[in-house]
């Protein structure tokens, strides 16, 4: 990373980039649909929504309205139950980054699919409740990522310039949505990743990545 860019802003995914989630997602996502839509068990693959919001995957999964939302929310109460058992734990490296961020100058905002119910205890439970300057999350926005207009109304929100800002993202759907929204993307927690992000293997390396933009923004 070269000293021409300098991203001021950092707009974070938190599940499966920040918080090591998806387990006590799909959890609850399989005990949820086994109990209201049991027909659509065997052929759920969570890492397929991985990134989407629960209402969004309930939806494509339950078909009737009425049984979408009964899903989202039993799928939302097993997880939380998830979060406040100790399941639900932020991946190695993910404080040091924010702290970096945070003496380097830089803004963290959380750009999340989660409710705020779930972000909030999730955050909390994780000890990064106080890393975010705001937070955004699928009850602020009437779509879904992969939809860029996630990122776009973040941007707008926060009166965020695209180009002097940086999306961390762990999945398809998460990646979709920031580059769409034309923000440069760190792909992490993956050894393969999509074209036009920036592949990270884990959140240390974002730490050293954020140390050389530091340094040659100097």
């Amino acid at each position: 990373m070269s000293g021409e860019r300098s991203w001021r802003v950092w707009l974070c995914d938190l599940d499966g980039t920040l918080l090591d989630s998806f387990p006590g997602h799909e959890a609850a996502f399989r005990q949820a649909i086994a109990e209201l839509v049991p027909s659509r068990l065997a052929g759920f693959r969570y890492a397929e929504h991985a990134g989407a919001s629960t209402a969004a995957v309930a939806a494509r999964l339950a078909g009737d309205p009425g049984v979408a939302e009964r899903l989202a929310r039993r799928k939302q109460e097993l997880y939380r139950e998830h979060v406040r058992a100790g399941r639900v734990r932020p991946f190695p490296g993910a404080r040091l980054l924010l702290d970096r961020l945070a003496a380097g100058g830089r803004t963290a905002y959380l750009v999340t699919g989660g409710s705020r119910a779930s972000v909030e205890r999730a955050l909390a439970a994780a000890g990064l409740a106080d890393a975010f300057r705001d937070v955004l999350t699928a009850d602020d926005v009437p779509v879904s990522k992969p939809d860029p207009e996630v990122y776009r109304l973040a941007c707008r929100r926060w009166d965020v310039d695209p180009a002097e800002a940086v999306a961390l993202e762990d999945s398809a759907h998460g990646v979709a949505a920031a580059l769409g929204a034309g923000l440069a993307t760190l792909h992490v927690h993956t050894a393969a990743p999509l074209p036009g992000a920036i592949g990270v293997g884990d959140l240390h390396d974002v730490v050293s990545l954020v140390g050389e933009e530091v340094n040659g923004s100097e």
